[in-house]
């Protein structure tokens, strides 16, 4: 399958993953994160049911605090 995840176009070799799955495939293991999917925001009880699918836009950010 192949996305477009934070504006990058990646390819996996699962025609179907979910959130979780690619986070952890991608090593996001930030606490504090944000995930939109095709524009649409998921919240993080929902990121080991919601599936990305091919052509899927992912946008995972991490958030950052300073001052």
């Amino acid at each position: 399958m192949t996305i477009t995840l934070n504006n990058r176009e990646e390819e996996f070799s699962s025609e179907q993953m979910t959130i979780a799955q690619i986070m952890e495939v991608k090593k996001f293991t930030y606490s504090k994160i944000i995930v939109k999917i095709n524009g649409n925001f998921v919240e993080k009880e929902d990121y080991a049911n919601t599936q990305v699918n091919d052509g899927d836009v992912l946008l995972i950010l991490h958030l950052l605090a300073g001052g």
